[in-house]
């Protein structure tokens, strides 16, 4: 019996499918794995209802090439690699699933902050080198006496700043589009967040206005003292910049669980005990994954049967 819908992968990044494949079985549905390419996903996907994407870019181009194309559905929360205005025009639903690892990313966040106010990346590394005690790792402040500033008050910076809260740290955010509220922290600018914060956290989706966000002048803007950490999008931050600053002292400490290019391909030094770099993970969970396969093959099935999806994105 042929199968009611196609849909195919256009990046496949998981042990296992199958989660998709028997929910998509439920309307006739059968899941086919491209190879990750343009050309690839374009072979496959001439006659596709329908896409599963993760990192691999949706151009104008490629949905010329997907004429039967109903949906793009993200496994993850942004879409920039995703033309959103293409898409539109070519009456092409785009979806994603901004819940799935809210946690996740909170906790990651949460333990970044935690290990650069506690210094111990340049503790394990003293130890490692025969070291012992707290020279070189002065000054250790509380963290009910500092000051942590989230740019961007999204799902998991408000999840973040319940935790902060509990820990007894005092939270300030710049979001232009939060509007001051009885359970919101203070709103302040950009650049007083930045002179006045002890720790800023980057919770910011990328955009064109906000790539290169941390750059050259904001990091001179902040505290010597003051650490940095984006479990974002790695664009956000300019890493040249930030190599420099970390170098010439302007801020203490950097964490990164994002790059502006992924791996790196040796790009960051190996000489500066004050960057803590993650493999991009801080979304990941056997819980999370799971969450996010089914939801974004949720959202196919919806639109595929004439339903509306539950996390539409527009232009």
């Amino acid at each position: 019996m042929s199968s009611r819908f196609k849909v195919v992968v256009t990046d496949q990044v998981f042990p296992s499918i199958d989660r998709e494949a028997a929910l998509l079985a439920g309307i006739g549905g059968h899941l086919e794995v491209a190879d990750g390419t343009p050309d690839g996903v374009a072979r496959l996907g001439a006659d596709a209802d329908a896409l599963l994407n993760t990192y691999m870019p949706i151009t104008d181009d490629l949905l010329s090439r997907l004429p039967a194309c109903k949906i793009v559905a993200r496994y993850g929360i942004g879409v920039d690699n995703v033309d959103l205005t293409a898409a539109a025009r070519r009456g092409v639903v785009v979806t994603n699933v901004p819940d799935y690892s809210v946690e996740e990313v909170a906790v990651h966040t949460l333990g970044l902050l935690l290990s650069l106010t506690r210094r111990l990346p340049e503790a394990a590394g003293l130890v490692a080198a025969g070291g012992w005690g707290l020279d070189g790792l002065r000054p250790i402040r509380r963290l009910s006496t500092q000051r942590i500033g989230l740019v961007g008050f999204g799902r998991i910076a408000r999840l973040l700043a319940s935790y902060l809260a509990a820990l007894g740290g005092e939270v300030v955010v710049h979001d232009p589009f939060v509007q001051p509220a009885p359970d919101t922290p203070p709103l302040v600018p950009l650049g007083e967040l930045l002179a006045g914060c002890d720790a800023v956290s980057l919770h910011a989706p990328l955009t064109p206005q906000t790539r290169g966000l941390i750059g050259a002048a904001e990091l001179a803007a902040m505290k010597p003292e003051a650490v940095l950490v984006n479990t974002a999008r790695g664009p956000l931050v300019d890493i040249d910049a930030l190599i420099d600053a970390l170098r010439a002292g302007q801020i203490r400490a950097a964490a990164l669980d994002v790059l502006d290019r992924e791996p790196p391909a040796g790009r960051l030094p190996d000489d500066l005990p004050n960057l803590l770099v993650t493999p991009h993970m801080a979304y990941y969970s056997e819980e999370s994954i799971a969450e996010s396969q089914e939801k974004a093959a949720t959202q196919i099935i919806k639109v595929l049967t004439g339903g509306q999806p539950d996390y539409p994105v527009r232009p």
